[in-house]
């Protein structure tokens, strides 16, 4: 199916201005995933939040931005990229607004939710879109400036909130998204073309229905089955009940989707026999998998191991963000000339082994300078990242359906990042309360012989189920009437146990994303390079 004349003769402003206006949105889309994390204590204290208000104030745009990015792709595809884009920024923008002016965790929770849906309707649209205007030999370019964007807005959140938050105060992590917003939806409105690929709109309710629900039972299960234990959520039902409910459900949506594709179905499998889009969905969820999986544990490390403050701390991962952010164009450019599979393959190799160094790297007493190699090889790899994956998964996906292609690897990619933030929490807990524990009985020649039996055993017991383990909050209940010397030791005795078992127990459990990533690098060697014949033509 072509372009409609109007079309055409709409698309007078370059593809360039075009790329930024997406990217502007894009940004700030994507920041918000992060960018919350660092106002929690703030907005604890000022909204009277709970933990498990607290964990929703994060999670309820994650779930709400994963489960409608299929939907919010097809749509695009059906009712024009531009309409979605615009739509989707006017309700996050104001929505981000209410965030701010939110008075208790509910409503907090409600524009959140707000949040994440204008996010899902905006996102997709932005690879469609970069798809169809430009030209094959110029969308690695493209592409590599949207990956650019993408990695340092999840590297820039917890940067940005840090400064916002120590000068101006928990609510201006959501008040800067309103001039981003408006410049957007101006340049939006100027400089879009009003793309429309399909002549008669159809949306597949049923599938619409089948995938929302199907996404949202598995992502509320890995967001929650840390916080519940793997156990009961609701009476009798459990989280693994849940889990495979949502399985269930989205079988019953692919099979519902087999029996639409002579129609209009909300995923078209003909996208599935390019052997390139495929693999790529596996790499795509691989990489939030490893990126915000490792990026937790590491967080935790610099604030409550290195004691370093907010934005010490995201000024320690900066390099790695500006590195990413000046490879990444390059990166781009490179995969239009000589293909993205082996520019794919050394970037996710040269992440994993940056990696690999900063956790060698990260000890008790490590310094920020210690852990400069690892993120700089780490800034290489990421930044040869994203432009590559793009470029091969989108180059053979035909215009009409690019708003679908989109959409589902985005979806792969937001539920690679949860089931990373899901399995890493759940192994760094278990080993916590190992080494924690083998870090209290190797030092426990350090406390005085009267209280190490009742110090060991406290300690055990917060080790085996206290969640403020993740927080770096460990602070057993003390015997009454101590003396204040020994109330001195038994303090500085819990922070070097805490120091010792949470800098052992994230080096064994980063091991698994870093592994994850690896296995993804190899992935890569089964896509398909561009023969010559089909690159001359293209």
């Amino acid at each position: 199916m072509t372009l409609s004349t109007a079309t055409t003769t709409e698309r007078r402003h370059s593809p360039w201005l075009v790329l930024f206006t997406l990217c502007l949105g894009f940004f700030m889309i994507l920041l918000d995933t992060t960018i919350v994390n660092i106002a929690i204590p703030q907005m604890s204290d000022h909204l009277k939040a709970s933990l498990s208000d607290i964990l929703w104030i994060i999670n309820a745009y994650v779930l709400i931005y994963a489960v409608l990015l299929i939907t919010a792709g097809r749509l695009g595809d059906l009712y024009g990229p531009k309409r979605l884009f615009m739509i989707g920024l006017v309700i996050f923008t104001a929505a981000s607004a209410a965030c701010g002016f939110a008075q208790n965790p509910a409503q907090l929770i409600v524009f959140r939710v707000i949040q994440g849906l204008g996010g899902a309707l905006l996102t997709p649209q932005t690879l469609s879109v970069l798809t169809v205007i430009f030209p094959s030999d110029k969308r690695g370019a493209a592409f590599g400036v949207w990956g650019a964007v993408a990695g340092v807005a999840t590297l820039a959140g917890p940067l940005l909130g840090g400064w916002l938050v120590t000068d101006f105060g928990w609510q201006w992590i959501f008040f800067v998204n309103l001039p981003v917003g408006v410049i957007a939806l101006v340049l939006a409105g100027i400089v879009m073309p009003d793309l429309r690929l399909n002549r008669r709109p159809r949306l597949d309710w049923t599938g619409t229905v089948l995938v929302t629900a199907a996404l949202f039972l598995i992502t509320f299960g890995l967001i929650e089955g840390q916080s519940h234990d793997w156990g009961r959520v609701w009476g009798p039902i459990t989280i693994v009940e849940i889990l495979v409910a949502g399985v269930v459900v989205l079988g019953l949506f692919f099979a519902h989707q087999w029996s639409q594709q002579r129609r209009e179905p909300l995923v078209p499998f003909q996208i599935f026999r390019d052997r390139n889009f495929s693999v790529m969905n596996v790499v795509a969820a691989s990489i939030a998998f490893g990126m915000l999986g490792l990026f937790l544990p590491l967080t935790i490390f610099l604030q409550s191991v290195l004691e370093l403050s907010a934005l010490q701390a995201a000024l320690t991962m900066a390099p790695m963000a500006l590195i990413s952010m000046l490879v990444a164009p390059v990166a781009g450019r490179a995969a239009d000339r000589v293909g993205g599979k082996w520019i794919l393959f050394a970037g996710m190799s040269l992440f994993s082994i940056g990696m690999g160094v900063l956790i060698a790297s990260s000890q008790v007493d490590t310094s920020r300078l210690d852990l400069l190699p690892g993120l700089i090889v780490a800034g290489f790899g990421l930044g040869m990242t994203f432009a590559p994956m793009q470029t091969v998964a989108m180059r053979n996906v035909e215009p009409r359906m690019a708003g679908a292609a989109s959409g589902l690897i985005n979806t792969t990619r937001q539920l690679g990042g949860v089931i990373g933030s899901a399995a890493v929490g759940a192994v760094l807990q278990a080993q916590i309360s190992t080494h924690l524990k083998s870090a209290a009985v190797a030092d426990a020649g350090r406390l005085p012989p009267q209280y190490r039996t009742q110090v060991i055993d406290t300690l055990s017991h917060v080790a085996s189920g206290s969640q403020d383990i993740a927080a770096g909050q460990i602070a057993p209940r003390l015997p009454a009437g101590l003396p204040d010397q020994a109330r001195a030791q038994l303090d500085a005795f819990f922070t070097l146990v805490f120091h010792q078992g949470f800098v052992g127990a994230m080096r064994a459990t980063l091991w698994l994303p870093i592994a994850v990533m690896g296995g993804a690098a190899l992935a890569v060697t089964l896509v398909r390079r561009r023969s010559s014949r089909r690159a001359e033509q293209e």
